[in-house]
């Protein structure tokens, strides 16, 4: 998805019912979201009523508050969120939280 599109970042999310949904970076004039705020948007705009895991491949050196507040609200607190780097290594395992 990163490198297809040409973003810098690319995440996942895991739904309940095992629905994976992929998503890039939106960066328009009037919308901007991180990678993982719109997988979780799509989870929900697609029935999800929850999450299992999530994970985002950036440079960021950290998972900002506002992407694990979208994974909490859908997931709850404990959901699993994986941070990799750029060449796909998962450098840490938070949680929503």
């Amino acid at each position: 998805m990163r490198a297809r599109n040409g973003v810098p970042e690319g995440a996942a999310v895991r739904d309940e019912t095992g629905r994976t949904y992929a998503a890039g970076t939106v960066a328009l004039d009037s919308l901007k979201l991180s990678a993982l705020r719109t997988a979780v948007a799509m989870a929900v705009a697609s029935g999800a009523t929850s999450l299992e895991a999530a994970a985002v491949v950036t440079a960021a050196e950290t998972v900002p508050a506002e992407d694990r507040a979208a994974v909490r609200d859908l997931g709850g607190p404990g959901t699993a969120v994986l941070l990799a780097g750029p060449d796909g290594t998962v450098r840490e395992t938070l949680t929503a939280g």
